[in-house]
């Protein structure tokens, strides 16, 4: 069984009606992650958007 074949929450193997999540459950975790905005990626400010201290 491949990697893709797995669940992303809990990686139990996938069922195919509920793919890619193994259950309903999982399925709802990763929705109230994604709404909750538990899914972020890490991001470094602009410098050209600072506001120049020296006016």
């Amino acid at each position: 069984m491949s990697k893709s074949e797995r669940c992303p929450i809990c990686g139990a193997p996938t069922v195919p009606a509920e793919r890619p999540f193994c259950s309903d459950r999982c399925r709802h975790v990763d929705l109230h992650r994604w709404l909750t905005e538990g899914y972020r990626l890490p991001a470094q400010e602009d410098e050209s958007e600072q506001p120049d201290p020296e006016q």
